[in-house]
């Protein structure tokens, strides 16, 4: 039986789940399934099968401000303010002695928003389901589908943010600053500008090295070994200061898998530049490249 007798604060696998539900301490689960293009079919999905008590967290509605809320961020998916997380947390039944576990069925996409959300939050007993709810199934973990009954309403309180949240005038002053290394998290072909589907400019930011979030995931949907990732964001790096980074992707979360994955690699924690590039192409005062790093 895997140990259950401790929180988990990165990723945590199917077993290691199934062995801490069994155990009965305070948890609680989330499906953040979502599509970016049918933002209705994440919905579907968990409807259609999630793992049992699984509470669903919408990205534009739970774990995006809402057009009345005084957002933290700017770009496609602000975050909302910390109070009005902390108020949809405590609403769901979320308790500060609870350990959080998210998952998606996208490659660890959208999950890792409400991961990095619940630790800016300052709440660290949070892990990602490693595979998701592919692996968990594969495992053999139970399924159920429709709504699940209302839970009672939790007390989460907000604590010190335990994650570093970057703003736009932060990440443009500190351009060419070797105090600052950006990653972007998006596939090669936006990183360049030879595309771009969803924001009104193509390209990057100056000076900006380019990581598509898939790359830190394995064959087998599970996150790759702590030591190939950390070779493979050193190589990345090439004698930048790890410290330095600071993370964006098009709206803030897709940029998440690569801070988590450094992180399962053993570098510290790292920054989260969330209004991301459709914030940063929002102003054309702003300087943007095109190709290659």
């Amino acid at each position: 039986m895997a140990d259950a007798s401790s929180s988990f604060p990165l990723l945590i696998s199917a077993a290691q789940l199934q062995a801490l539900l069994d155990s009965g301490r305070p948890c609680m689960v989330f499906d953040c399934s979502f599509d970016l293009q049918q933002p209705q079919a994440g919905h579907q999905q968990y409807l259609e099968a999630h793992i049992p008590g699984a509470v669903y967290a919408n990205l534009d509605t739970a774990l995006s401000a809402a057009a009345d809320d005084q957002a933290a961020s700017g770009g496609r998916h602000p975050l909302p303010s910390r109070e009005r997380f902390a108020a949809w947390l405590a609403q769901v039944g979320f308790s500060n002695d609870m350990q959080a576990v998210v998952y998606d069925r996208q490659g660890c996409n959208f999950c890792g928003r409400l991961w990095w959300m619940l630790k800016w939050a300052g709440h660290d007993a949070v892990a990602v389901l490693d595979g998701g709810l592919p692996q968990w199934a594969a495992a053999g973990g139970a399924l159920v589908a429709g709504e699940p009954a209302p839970r009672p309403a939790g007390n989460f309180a907000l604590r010190a943010p335990l994650r570093q949240l970057v703003d736009v005038d932060t990440v443009q002053r500190r351009l060419g600053d070797a105090a600052q290394t950006i990653i972007d998290a998006r596939a090669p072909e936006r990183f360049r500008g030879d595309v771009e589907p969803l924001d009104p400019v193509a390209g990057h930011i100056p000076g900006a090295l380019n990581r598509p979030f898939s790359q830190n995931i394995a064959l087998d949907g599970r996150f790759k070994p702590a030591a190939l990732l950390r070779a493979e964001f050193e190589a990345l790096l090439a004698g930048r200061d790890p410290a330095s980074v600071v993370h964006q992707c098009g709206s803030g979360v897709s940029a998440i898998p690569n801070l988590l994955a450094m992180e399962v690699a053993g570098f510290a924690p790292t920054a989260l530049f969330a209004g991301s590039w459709s914030q940063w192409c929002s102003d054309a005062s702003r300087p943007c490249a095109k190709g290659d790093a």
